[in-house]
Formats: structure tokens, C-alpha cells, sequence
């Protein structure tokens, strides 16, 4: 289980940095400006990133993407970090006509600093976005603008902010190299569960202090090689397990669960499961009905 007092304290040291950015305004360089489809590079100490928006379909609906590459030696962060950390975030503009519907995520790895264990990526990684807007794909300021915010760690976290602005019109053609870095994106995200990679079983013991999760996993999997990450309400990510037990192809874990909300009711809750086994990776969601239900005071 997470060491939840230690990551309280990280995540408000990364609060107050956070409040002393926005007081001050947007990090030095941190501005990118428009180029088409795609934005100018926005660059920091710690890495750059950029924007990149497909046309619009029928639908009115943008597939993009957000690039990071972290500079060598420095990290980003999975949607939820670990024991510290700041998760990506990305909000469009009111007027822009356009809600970002979906941001997906690529397989992240754990890292560990010392006491700390986080999850993210040392390395590039882009990220799916899905932006939907008016079915004729036309915005009526001419402009999409974005304002991203992430963190970028090593040894120390910064926070990166950068605004964007894309202009988008009707008769704007998507080049190779971005169709194919979107696509590309969309290669590297976890595969959905299948005969041979999916959750058996899972139960929250009745005091709700541990979750219980019997997993399918790939062939040749050994006991030791395979990660379990399982968010629960946002902010909280379990990945330290107490017990585990190979079988064949069955994967038995045990995660010690602490640090939920007052009061926390589970009942017609919904909590995410990434497992990295084999090689491969699968993501799905856990569904609490009623007989698994618990009230925490």
C-alpha cells in the first residue's frame, strides 16, 4: 500500500509550487504557439511538449494527441502518479466549441526513488486525446486553445504549464507523419481483456482493507514479473500487494487498500485495473455491486 503520509506531503510541496505558478503566470518558455495542426514545441528544464489535432470526422469529432519527451534523467507521470507527482491535465478553452472527450493513457512503468514508488514514463510518450465538437467540424473563433499542465521529476518536481493555440478550419489536410504519430499513440495503450488476459474475480474484504483479485494471465507468465496497478477514487492507486500465488494461469493477489475517503461508500462504484503480465498489458475496470459494498467512517 502506498505510504499515504509521505505522499500527502509530496503532493502538498507540489501544491504550493503549483499555487506560486499560477500566481506568477506560465513558466518561461512555456508558451507554444500555433502551426497548423500542430503546435510549436513548449520547453522547459525538464523536457517539452506539443499539440497535435487531426481534422474532423463526419461526426465533428478530433483525434490528437500530447507529446512529451522528458529530457535524460527526468520523468513524467501516469493519470495517477504514485506516492507523488503530477498527474497530466489539459483543458480547453470555453469558447472553443470543442469538450475533450477522451485522453488515453500508454502502458507507464513503475519507478522507484528511494521510499517512494512512482508510476509514469522515463522516456517519451504521447498521449491519445479525442476532441468532439459541432458536426460540421467549424469553431467560430477560428482557434482551438488548450492549456496543459504536467510534471516533469528528477530529484525535484516541476510543474509545466504551456497554452496552446491551434487554428482549425474545414479545409485543413493531416500530413503522414501526423496521422501516423497519432496512430502510433494508440498502438502503445493497454488491450482490452481477452480469453487469455482478463480479471477472474475481485472482492473487497467486509472491513474494506484489502482486495482480493484473481487475474487470467498470458502463458509462460512468472509470478514475479507481473504488475498490478488498481485506481480507486482519484488520488488513490494501489499497486503493493501482500499476497500472491501463481497457478497455472492464475494470478492471486492480495492488495492491502487505506487512505480511502470518510465515509467512502464502494456500493455502484467502478475502480480501474491496468496488469502488465507476459509481456502484455490489460486494462479494465472493477464494478462493486451491493454484496461487496462498505461504509468507512
Amino acid at each position: 500500500m502506498m505510504n499515504i503520509v509521505s505522499a500527502k506531503i509530496c503532493r502538498l510541496r507540489i501544491a504550493l509550487t503549483v499555487l506560486a505558478v499560477a500566481l506568477s503566470g506560465a513558466l518561461p518558455g512555456a508558451i507554444g504557439t500555433s502551426r497548423a495542426e500542430t503546435s510549436a514545441w513548449a520547453v522547459n528544464e525538464g523536457g517539452r511538449m506539443r499539440l497535435v489535432v487531426l481534422p474532423a470526422d463526419e461526426q465533428g469529432k478530433r483525434a490528437g494527441a500530447l507529446q512529451i519527451e522528458p529530457s535524460p534523467g527526468w520523468i513524467t507521470y501516469w493519470r495517477e502518479p504514485g506516492d507523488a507527482g503530477i498527474p497530466p491535465s489539459i483543458t480547453l478553452a470555453p469558447d472553443s466549441g470543442y469538450t475533450l472527450t477522451e485522453v488515453a493513457y500508454p502502458v507507464p512503468k513503475r519507478i522507484d526513488s528511494g521510499d517512494l514508488r512512482d508510476i509514469g514514463y522515463d522516456g517519451p510518450v504521447t498521449l491519445p486525446l479525442v476532441l468532439s465538437g459541432p458536426a460540421d467540424g467549424r469553431l467560430s473563433s477560428g482557434e482551438l486553445k488548450a492549456s496543459v499542465f504536467i510534471g516533469l521529476c528528477r530529484n525535484i518536481c516541476i510543474p509545466f504549464q504551456a497554452e496552446f493555440q491551434l487554428a482549425l478550419t474545414l479545409s485543413e489536410t493531416a500530413d503522414t507523419e501526423e496521422t501516423e504519430l497519432v496512430a502510433a499513440a494508440r498502438r502503445t495503450l493497454p488491450e482490452p481483456p481477452s480469453a487469455d488476459f482478463a480479471v477472474r474475480s475481485h472482492a473487497l474484504s467486509a472491513d474494506g482493507k484489502a482486495l482480493s483479485l484473481t487475474v487470467t494471465v498470458p502463458e509462460a507468465t512468472r509470478q514475479d514479473e507481473a504488475e498490478i496497478f488498481v485506481t480507486g477514487p482519484s488520488g488513490h492507486v494501489f499497486f503493493k500487494e501482500r499476497e500472491r500465488r501463481l497457478e497455472g494461469n492464475g494470478l492471486s493477489v492480495v492488495l492491502p487498500i487505506s487512505g480511502l475517503p470518510r465515509k467512502y461508500d464502494i456500493h455502484g462504484k467502478r475502480w480501474g485495473v491496468l496488469v502488465k503480465a507476459g509481456g502484455r498489458a490489460m486494462e479494465t475496470t472493477l464494478a462493486f455491486d451491493k454484496r461487496q459494498s462498505i461504509f468507512r467512517d
